[in-house]
């Protein structure tokens, strides 16, 4: 059941304007956040990777102050489960007026499998650490990364798992990757144009604080032939394990269940 729909702060039906640029070009960013017992988790956080989401493609945005006091209203309608905002330029069809629009609403939030099967898939579309415009945004553009979900439903798996041209892992079409070798946590850098995800902030940061050792860099695929146990994080997932990438298969592990016990303990 989808909540009140705000729409640049007033309440609407959800209908938005077919020359919008999010329907016609996939011109917009956004953020999906989650509510835990009426609280918003990582609030600011995800304002500010919104603002320079924004920033890096010219989208005028409301104050944080402003943003934040909408997506708290629709948290009232949502308490346990995922908010969306997106922001999008206006319209897209010369000599037709619209504004640019902030959408916010909310949805339950289903948990789903406890543990998630990956097909690796090239991305060519990925930018693997050229820097261009965007890079960092969260933007709505999508399409390639949920056709590589759909290539990966379509070989039995439950999700894809992103890989570049010259074969390094990158990460989900929506969510990050990590895997454990000799008791130390490894996970693409941000330096390979993957999104600086906020949940993966906040593991790495707990991983830390119970002693495991953390690794940022490009590994090729068949670096998850040395590990124990490998996993997902993500705002929706939060710290999934991962039991199979393509032929390779894990057993749920150790450090991924102390991680997801200390993550749930952070969201309260």
């Amino acid at each position: 059941m989808i909540s009140k729909v705000l729409i640049n702060g007033e309440v609407s039906d959800g209908r938005i304007p077919v020359t919008d640029s999010s329907v016609l070009r996939g011109d917009g960013c956004f953020e999906v956040l989650k509510t835990y017992a009426g609280s918003v988790f990582a609030l600011d956080d995800h304002l500010r990777r919104l603002a320079n989401s924004a920033e890096r493609m010219d989208l005028p945005i409301p104050h944080a102050s402003t943003l934040a006091h909408w997506i708290e209203q629709v948290a009232v309608d949502v308490p346990d489960g995922a908010i969306r905002v997106v922001v999008t330029r206006g319209s897209s069809v010369a000599g037709v007026e619209g504004d640019p629009l902030v959408i916010v609403f909310g949805h339950p939030w289903d948990r789903g499998q406890n543990a998630t099967r990956l097909h690796p898939v090239v991305a060519p579309w990925h930018a693997s650490g050229v820097d261009w415009a965007l890079s960092g945004a969260k933007i709505i553009s999508y399409a390639p990364n949920m056709s590589a979900t759909r290539v990966a439903a379509g070989a039995g798996f439950d999700d894809a798992l992103l890989i570049s041209t010259d074969g390094l892992i990158l990460e989900g079409p929506t969510f990050s990757l990590a895997w454990v070798i000799d008791g130390t946590i490894e996970t693409p850098s941000l330096d390979l144009g993957i999104l600086d995800s906020i949940t993966r902030r906040q593991v790495l940061s707990l991983a830390n604080e119970v002693g495991l050792g953390t690794s940022e860099g490009a590994w090729p695929l068949d670096r998850l032939d040395g590990a124990g146990e490998v996993m997902c994080w993500s705002t929706i997932r939060e710290v999934q394990p991962v039991v199979a990438v393509g032929e390779r298969s894990w057993a749920p592990g150790k450090v991924t269940a102390v991680l997801a016990k200390r993550f749930s303990a952070l969201t309260g």
